[in-house]
């Protein structure tokens, strides 16, 4: 896949990622407390959309546990999407498939194929102009009453002044290249955003849920999550030169001095994620009439 197909800041096909990733599919998931903590019930016979899946970490565990039910990972990486293949024959789950699928573009799915369809941290490619085409996209294919779920977070927040910075770069190069709500480059801006954008889709019964990851020094969640942002602070460097926002001698010698201060006895660390969901009308304006 060329570097002009796709706008995720970290380069999708990179091991280290790939690595990465399926680490931060079980600290997630894990740390929002489960699959499906909000309490979305899934149907005998139904079938689950998750989209961006990355290496299927998360559709991997909901087939596991919901053997009932079909579940489809989309990916826009062919080596991605060929290991969480492998992953699903490996552990025998034959009521999983993955297949490769850019989400902001259509989908080649039928009308009204699924009965939920998840998607957790699109902010990390997805433009500002792309959500209402992929929310309208949720609608197409979701059966009438079916549900939209998306989880998506801000940067952590930590008593490192060097993170926080290296934080605050990132946020401003995300405004940069267009990939911001944020109107001064401050944050993501992706979560207050969301709700509005799932209502303005056409999405009833649109709900919230808040989820923390503490990775304080001293926690059990401490090392795996540093471990995370560790490989990803390394993995965002050619992201961050590239925008023109730092030099890379004066950037490496900030990410030294981000670990030393991660590594510190009172060092503390949150991460906050919101999960938003919705329901598709079971009737269109049209068919009420």
């Amino acid at each position: 896949m060329a570097e002009a197909d796709h706008t995720y800041v970290i380069d999708p096909e990179n091991a280290g990622e790939l690595a990465r990733l399926m680490q931060q599919d079980r600290l997630l998931t894990e740390g929002m407390g489960g699959l499906f903590p909000e309490g979305q019930l899934l149907p005998e016979g139904g079938r689950l959309l998750d989209l961006a899946c990355g290496p299927g970490g998360w559709a991997l565990e909901v087939a596991f546990h919901y053997p009932h039910v079909e579940v489809i990972g989309i990916d826009i990486s062919q080596p991605v999407i060929e290991y969480a293949q492998a992953q699903a024959q490996s552990r025998g789950l034959r009521n999983v498939r993955f297949q490769v699928g850019n989400v902001m573009e259509p989908l080649a799915f039928a009308d009204t194929s699924f009965d939920l369809i998840n998607g957790r941290a699109l902010s990390g490619f997805m433009l500002p102009a792309a959500w209402p085409r992929l929310l309208a996209e949720c609608v197409r294919l979701l059966k009438p009453g079916g549900i939209l779920r998306l989880t998506e977070g801000e940067l952590p927040l930590t008593t490192s002044p060097a993170y926080e910075r290296f934080s605050s770069l990132i946020a401003e190069a995300f405004r940069r290249v267009g990939q911001s709500f944020s109107p001064d480059g401050r944050h993501l801006g992706i979560t207050p955003a969301l709700p509005r954008l799932v209502r303005q889709a056409g999405f009833e019964e649109v709900r919230l849920r808040a989820s923390a990851i503490e990775w304080s020094m001293g926690t059990e969640t401490y090392y795996p999550v540093f471990k995370d942002h560790l490989a990803g602070m390394e993995l965002i460097r050619p992201f961050l030169v590239k925008v023109g926002l730092i030099g890379q001698e004066e950037l490496g010698t900030l990410i030294q001095q981000a670990m030393a201060e991660m590594q510190q006895e009172n060092f503390c660390a949150i991460w906050t994620l919101l999960t938003v969901w919705g329901r598709k009308p079971t009737t269109t304006p049209d068919s009420a009439m």
